[in-house]
């Protein structure tokens, strides 16, 4: 079990692959496979029959899991992907910093 550096409702940038160029938002975090859901990124279409409680079906547009190391976190303040540093504040909580400019998340 790998550990991710993007947490859900972070933005993210791909930083390669067919969406490179692309953000979007953390819709979900697979830890144990080491992949994260990207809103708008890797859309797939999938086939659905139609069932009893979705009685609709047809061709449904979704997004597919990417892995991890393909994103970096997108800062809003500095407009570029950039890492993360740690810091502690005063009142002794941990937070997540941009190397960059030293915006918070």
């Amino acid at each position: 079990m790998a550990k991710i550096h993007v947490r859900k409702k972070d933005t993210v940038m791909v930083i390669s692959g067919k969406d490179k160029g692309k953000t979007g938002e953390v819709l979900s975090v697979m830890p144990k496979v080491g992949k994260v859901i990207v809103k708008g990124v890797n859309i797939i279409s999938k086939h659905q029959k139609p069932n009893k409680q979705n009685m609709e079906g047809g061709i449904i547009q979704k997004e597919a899991p990417i892995y991890s190391s393909k994103v970096m976190l997108y800062c809003d303040k500095c407009k570029n992907v950039t890492r993360i540093s740690h810091k502690i504040l005063e009142d002794g909580t941990k937070v997540r910093v941009c190397k960059k400019c030293g915006e918070t998340f």
